[in-house]
């Protein structure tokens, strides 16, 4: 992978579970009849002993999942993002995360950016369904680079997690050498006047916003937060103490994703003016998916938009 091509973080996921299926016998893999769209289909290939096809039983998919994890299995259970924390939201708080089994419910399709299948398919809330239970890890890649890493790094970790991904071919962000690590963000951009936190799709958004605020000389910070619980409170503090506003960036509900992760933080420890870039409280619509990150307000000008707005709160 270079920067700059186009690969949907689902497709890197499927490549990731068979690329590391042979290192963790261990690994099982499950799906609700779209492993095709969820790309679990290339583990299944490379390992049918290990893949399980549940059927349009996504409650069925997340209990079978946590039964094999009881057992010692590390179970990825995949489905559309809507699907998995909507319909299955019960079996996940219950049968998983209450007993902190061993799964990483990796969901496909999430926010706008799902394109032509609409609201139904939309799930712009699911950061904030996932961030509710307790103990539940929530990451969310900016890439495929990314993505493979988040793969290995859940494979390490002994809990249950989400992994948020998406439909669409998105730009590669990351070299090589870039390190994913669970709970960390990461500055890919040294700012003094601003920060941008940003997650998923939007980190890209962000690094375009920061090089045209800079040609307009306005210093912005890029952070990203592909962990959005465990929050890295850390980072985010030094932020606001070092640039004093803050605007975060997400594809999803600016109530209880990230926005909401970043605020919380940042009202209990060091208030400074926020700004936030998402979907605003509205179900989507079909359409194809940049008219509707247009439509919604998540473009590189919208961000850089909001930061002009908390530099005068500033």
């Amino acid at each position: 992978m270079a920067k700059g091509d186009l690969i949907a973080t689902r497709d890197a996921y499927g490549k990731a579970l068979a690329k590391y299926g042979a290192e963790y016998p261990d690994l099982v893999v499950l799906d609700a009849d779209l492993s095709g769209s969820t790309k679990t289909g290339v583990f299944a290939k490379a390992f049918p002993e290990r893949f399980f096809q549940m059927g349009i039983a996504e409650q069925d998919l997340m209990g079978t999942a946590a039964g094999l994890a009881a057992a010692g299995k590390i179970a990825f259970a995949s489905t559309f993002a809507i699907f998995a924390t909507g319909r299955a939201w019960e079996q996940i708080r219950n049968s998983i995360a209450y007993a902190r089994f061993n799964v990483k419910v990796a969901a496909t399709h999430a926010g706008l950016t799902v394109g032509e299948d609409g609201a139904s398919h939309q799930a712009n809330e699911d950061i904030a369904l996932m961030r509710v239970i307790p103990g539940m890890t929530v990451v969310v890649p900016a890439d495929a680079v990314e993505t493979e890493q988040a793969v290995k790094a859940l494979l390490d970790y002994d809990g249950p997690a989400y992994l948020r991904l998406g439909r669409s071919k998105v730009p590669v962000v990351f070299d090589d050498d870039y390190q994913f690590v669970i709970g960390k963000a990461a500055t890919l951009r040294a700012g003094d006047d601003v920060t941008i936190i940003a997650c998923g799709i939007m980190v890209e958004a962000a690094l375009t916003a920061a090089e045209q605020l800079a040609m307009e000389g306005i210093s912005a910070r890029v952070v990203n937060m592909s962990t959005i619980k465990p929050l890295d409170e850390e980072a985010v503090l030094a932020a606001a103490r070092e640039t004093g506003a803050i605007v975060t960036c997400e594809e999803h509900n600016i109530i209880g994703g990230l926005g909401s992760a970043v605020a919380e933080c940042v009202v209990r420890h060091y208030p400074v003016p926020m700004r936030f870039v998402g979907v605003k409280d509205v179900f989507g619509e079909s359409g194809d998916p940049e008219t509707l990150l247009k439509a919604y307000g998540l473009t590189a000008g919208d961000i850089v938009q909001a930061v002009k707005d908390v530099l005068q709160a500033k």
